[in-house]
């Protein structure tokens, strides 16, 4: 009897479209990827906003940056506009991006639509949050990248060699 596989159906429900308040829950370091302009250090920043799934669930955006404070940069903008003011000399010198964690901003999310027809969240602006929205977003039921290996065990399983593997 043959074993089909298939592509399973798509239940992933974007963030909806415009400005939400969001707090910022995660900043994971995914450390050196290989880009078209070279090798990079880069992290991912992952924010709850303030609509729910039909689960209850919050959404949750991301955004990946290269790990640089170079004026270019578009970490620096972002952060910039988050927090409503320029970087003086003395804090681009060093910035902890794990500062961020737990901070309220407002994020503009807006649709992307890929060639095959996916429909992705994206977040284009950040902007500070400002009280006159109500009371802060706290984090809620989300486990930090970093943290998920060790409450599930290192995840390792038995050695895999080559010659396990039959294509």
């Amino acid at each position: 009897m043959a074993i089909i596989a298939r592509e399973p159906e798509s239940k992933f429900t974007p963030a909806p479209e415009g400005l939400h308040q969001a707090v910022c829950v995660d900043v994971h370091d995914l450390g050196i990827q290989t880009t078209p302009w070279g090798d990079k250090h880069k992290v991912l920043v992952i924010w709850q906003i303030d609509a729910a799934e039909e689960s209850g669930k919050r959404f949750q955006v991301r955004k990946h940056y290269t790990l640089s404070l170079s004026e270019k940069a578009n970490l620096r903008r972002d952060l910039e506009c988050w927090r409503g003011r320029k970087f003086n000399p003395e804090e681009l010198q060093g910035f902890d991006v794990e500062k961020l964690l737990g901070v309220n901003c407002q994020i503009q999310v807006v649709h992307n639509l890929t060639d095959e027809g996916k429909t992705y969240a994206n977040v284009q602006a950040i902007v500070p949050f400002s009280s006159k929205m109500g009371p802060k977003l706290s984090p809620h039921d989300y486990t930090r990248l970093r943290d998920r290996a060790r409450q599930q065990g290192n995840g390792a399983g038995p050695d895999i060699t080559d010659d396990d593997i039959p294509f």
